[in-house]
């Protein structure tokens, strides 16, 4: 079944689908800093955040802003929410993460809801992550009317992954260690999401460039000195 057109060019946009607003001068906020003891090897404690800036542009501009909700039910189960805004976009994320590694169980965007049955392997447990690691799979997709409650589309997608190199990189934020992971996907659904796409990741801290093409240019923590070495890889 494939999705309408509007649907379909909605959910491809990603969180560059709205237009950016005019540049102007930032607005200072009020903020409390969360008390974060310890942050996990994919980090989802409550209050964490992140900003990310598309490749190219002056880090003085309006940024994209990641929260980690914390605890969240979705579907019946207990998950980790994560709140992607700025530039008018607008997407929560649902994810179950432990030691399996993590699953994505599905996601909104305004007046859209996406199931994901199963859940999507979007990376492996910790102690797999390493170069030369590839992971596959397939879920049933069901989009939703979140206005009406209603089932615009469905249908079958199929999905890979292959963690290809680790490298040091150099963002707004800092420098990182990153996995170097590429994602292949195929639907029935008229293109949900791009066939190939590449994310940065670094342990305990992230995406440190999104599937989106977004580099990280800050987040409200510094990774713990306490943490666990990352995963051995072939590449130091």
């Amino acid at each position: 079944m494939k999705l309408a057109p509007c649907v379909v060019g909605l959910l491809l946009g990603g969180v560059l689908a709205s237009c950016a607003p005019a540049q102007t001068a930032p607005v200072p906020e009020l903020r409390a800093q969360p008390n974060i003891s310890s942050v996990s090897f994919y980090p989802s404690q409550p209050g964490l955040t992140w900003t990310y800036l598309p490749q190219g542009e002056a880090i003085d501009r309006t940024p994209y802003v990641l929260r980690a909700l914390g605890p969240t039910i979705f579907k019946g189960q207990t998950v980790s929410g994560f709140a992607m805004t700025g530039r008018g976009a607008e997407q929560t994320w649902f994810r179950q993460i432990d030691a399996s590694g993590v699953k994505l169980l599905g996601f909104t965007k305004p007046g859209v809801l996406v199931n994901l049955e199963p859940a999507w392997q979007e990376l492996p447990p910790s102690g797999q992550l390493r170069v030369g690691a590839a992971w596959q799979g397939s879920t049933q997709v069901t989009v939703m009317d979140s206005a009406r409650n209603t089932v615009v589309g469905q249908g079958t997608l199929q999905y890979r992954y292959d963690v290809q190199d680790r490298r040091q990189i150099t963002t707004p934020a800092g420098q990182y260690d990153v996995f170097v992971v590429t994602r292949r996907v195929t639907d029935d659904l008229g293109g949900l999401f791009p066939a190939v796409q590449q994310m940065y990741f670094a342990p305990y801290i992230g995406e440190v460039r999104t599937y989106e093409d977004l580099l990280l240019a800050g987040q409200n923590y510094s990774r713990p000195a306490s943490t666990e070495p990352a995963p051995a890889g072939t590449r130091p």
